[in-house]
């Protein structure tokens, strides 16, 4: 993870400053998914299952300091009608201040899912981001989610934690424009390595 995340900050310091918001935040959300594509490819279980949680604490640790930085950076740049407008700053950009918001916590949860839904009847907020951070903030909760985003560990396998209505799960998620279906989504996790349950 380290050294990923340092090659990512040493490309973006050879590149000229930023000359806006927009660009602030694209560079930003480079940043923030950098070590996470790296540690989706580690497998832990070859591990023994005493060193397993301290390993992948370990693999976590700088990807939870960059997120750090990055959510105070962006908390001062939110704009004062209360979230980042695709219209405004572009998908990218948009796109990459909701990584941050979503890899944050609870607080920040609380406060930003408000804001985001009625920008999603907008076209100013994409449904599945809004849909991803409803279900974070509910399952965090103690809540069943709504659109089937949020996976659990059973069995060393990653499976769709509870929903609030299985009857209606597709439904939902057509509204919110997801491109999966809810099977087709949870199939995209059968080759991610065994997971460990917590």
């Amino acid at each position: 993870m380290a050294e990923a995340i340092a090659a990512e900050k040493a490309r973006q310091a050879a590149l000229p400053p930023t000359t806006s918001d927009r660009e602030r935040l694209e560079r930003m959300g480079a940043l923030d998914q950098v070590g996470r594509r790296a540690v989706m490819v580690l497998d832990f279980s070859f591990l023994p299952a005493d060193e397993r949680q301290s390993a992948e604490t370990l693999a976590w640790a700088d990807i939870n300091a960059v997120d750090e930085v990055l959510l105070d950076e962006l908390l001062t740049m939110v704009p004062a009608e209360g979230w980042f407008k695709k219209s405004v700053y572009g998908e990218r950009a948009a796109g990459a201040a909701f990584l941050i918001i979503q890899h944050s916590d609870l607080e920040n949860w609380r406060r930003f899912v408000p804001v985001l839904e009625p920008l999603v009847a907008q076209g100013e907020v994409d449904g599945q981001r809004y849909g991803l951070m409803y279900d974070r903030l509910a399952i965090n909760e103690g809540r069943p989610q709504r659109y089937g985003t949020q996976m659990t560990c059973k069995e060393g396998r990653w499976v769709v934690d509870t929903l609030e209505d299985p009857e209606r799960v597709e439904q939902w998620r057509r509204e919110m424009k997801f491109p999966w279906t809810l099977a087709e989504y949870e199939a995209r996790f059968r080759d991610y390595p065994p997971c460990t349950q917590q």
